[in-house]
């Protein structure tokens, strides 16, 4: 079983559970959700991300104690990674510099579509020189504007602008919010190239860690 912390305090249960959901659909692992508290708007700058992650240390021990092979912090800058590898007895796995790792071996010129702010540092710690061009969808804010359709609508847009922009040979979405509304399969038909998702992409890394569920 992996053990997923989110990041965004989740009201609708659905919301909560799209991530678990996905894995599950796609490579037929059973997961365990801990959200966070009091932080309904997510990660979305640096003030957000120092406040969220001694709650998601504390996310990451609960999970820990309850018998979970692996656990995701499904954020992509990979917030108190480094702290939740040295506490936790399994594996631990960021969303960001797994999804740059897993870009990096399908192309050479990554394009990063972010959130709001820029490139995360995980992910652009990996891509190094790689990352080809970055950008972000208008008016959007922080993760729960990806609910709307106008916030998907602008997603669509800056995704489309970037790879077109930067030559590059693969797309890397820089923010689990896009996996909970399914944004790369939504993208792959209009960009033409792989896109990467970060919620799939570090749930591939920690399957090398176990087998079964």
């Amino acid at each position: 079983m992996i053990g997923i912390v989110r990041v965004l305090t989740a009201e609708d249960p659905d919301v909560l559970a799209a991530h678990g959901r996905q894995i599950q659909a796609r490579y037929g692992v059973q997961t365990r959700t801990v959200s966070i508290p009091e932080q309904p708007l997510g990660i979305y700058d640096e003030d957000s991300e120092r406040q969220a992650v001694p709650k998601i240390l504390e996310a990451v021990r609960r999970l820990d104690v309850e018998g979970v092979r692996a656990i995701l912090i499904s954020c992509a800058a990979d917030p108190g990674l480094r702290e939740a590898r040295a506490l936790a007895r399994v594996p631990v796995v960021g969303a960001g510099s797994a999804a740059a790792a897993v870009a990096l071996a399908l192309g050479e010129r990554v394009a990063v579509l972010n959130l709001t702010w820029g490139t995360p540092r995980a992910v652009r710690e990996v891509l190094g020189a790689r990352l080809a061009g970055e950008g972000a969808p208008a008016g959007v804010r922080d993760t729960t504007d990806l609910l709307a359709p106008a916030g998907q609508a602008a997603a669509v847009s800056a995704a489309r602008r970037v790879v077109q922009d930067s030559g590059a040979d693969v797309l890397l979405l820089a923010c689990t919010g896009y996996s909970t509304v399914h944004m790369a399969q939504r993208l792959r038909g209009y960009v033409g190239l792989p896109v990467v998702d970060p919620v799939e992409a570090a749930a591939a890394m920690l399957l090398f860690t176990f087998s079964g569920s």
